[in-house]
């Protein structure tokens, strides 16, 4: 009797509980793909980062010049392609377009620094936060977010990717395909990416010949181990019982000389040489 009460009170509350958390529960983002991570895709992500994004955000802490160091970049393609915002210096950090006054008065907050942001957070997070942005009409901007909810910053990659509802319907298409739109976040990760580690690639061609240094030397080691205890145990089998042998010969001759000693010591005094009659 008790357990079909139980379930007569508790299952309307289940299903009131279950539909009330579908209402406001939101839509999984996807999961991020193997996000590509050359300095052809963080050149384009750079491009794209300079066109798109570089208005709020700045990367203070990335040194134009680094792009021509580190990817190989001319300066005349640095210059004609990335550096937008004026007042730009080739030997200094990449700013955004916009003033911090500006930004305050237009967006509440000045938008976030991010030079270290994939460092903090990792690419596949900015992926998945770049790809969840939904249309809500309650928010100033227009815009909220699955994995940031109710996030200042608007969905600047709408025309590019689409304009979807909190239950991921489609309401106004991109203006690139499914493929090429993904292709264009995950240009955008990488190049944040290069940007919180600048060294990434001069690193990783460093560490293929360090890592062939020490299997050198690893072959080395090995090899010489093996002439010492070639040495070691060619010993023991030419005399291996060496060590056994001699400790009873010279326990032997000790004995021996003490004994002589001894009788030495102990002879009569008739028998010495300067006996007398």
């Amino acid at each position: 009797m008790k357990t079909p009460l139980r379930l007569a009170v508790l299952g309307p509350l289940l299903a009131l509980t279950t539909a009330a958390y579908a209402a406001v529960a939101p839509v999984a983002p996807p999961a991020p793909p193997a996000l590509p991570f050359t300095k052809a895709t963080v050149i384009a992500g750079a491009q794209f980062f300079a066109d798109h994004c570089s208005a709020c955000h700045a990367v203070s802490n990335l040194r134009y010049n680094r792009l021509a160091t580190d990817l190989g970049m001319t300066k005349a393609e640095i210059q004609k392609t990335i550096m937008f915002p004026g007042g730009a210096n080739y030997l200094k950090g990449m700013k955004p377009a916009m003033t911090q006054a500006q930004a305050k008065k237009w967006l509440g907050l000045p938008p976030p620094n991010l030079s270290h942001m994939a460092r903090a957070l990792g690419p596949r997070f900015l992926y998945t936060y770049l790809t969840s942005f939904y249309w809500d009409p309650k928010r100033p901007s227009g815009w909220n977010n699955h994995v940031f909810p109710n996030v200042a910053m608007p969905n600047i990659l709408a025309p590019w990717g689409g304009i979807y509802t909190k239950t991921g319907k489609l309401l106004v298409p991109g203006r690139e395909s499914p493929a090429v739109y993904h292709r264009q976040v995950a240009e955008v990760v990488a190049f944040l990416r290069y940007a919180s580690d600048p060294s990434v690639f001069e690193r990783r061609a460093l560490g293929r010949y360090v890592i062939g240094v020490f299997v050198i030397l690893s072959i080395l080691a090995y090899l010489l181990k093996k002439d010492y205890w070639r040495e070691v145990w060619a010993g023991k089998v030419r005399n291996p019982k060496a060590k056994t042998d001699s400790s009873p010969s010279t326990e032997g001759g000790d004995s021996t000389h003490a004994s002589s000693w001894k009788a030495s010591t102990t002879a009569s005094p008739d028998t010495g040489p300067h006996s007398g009659p």
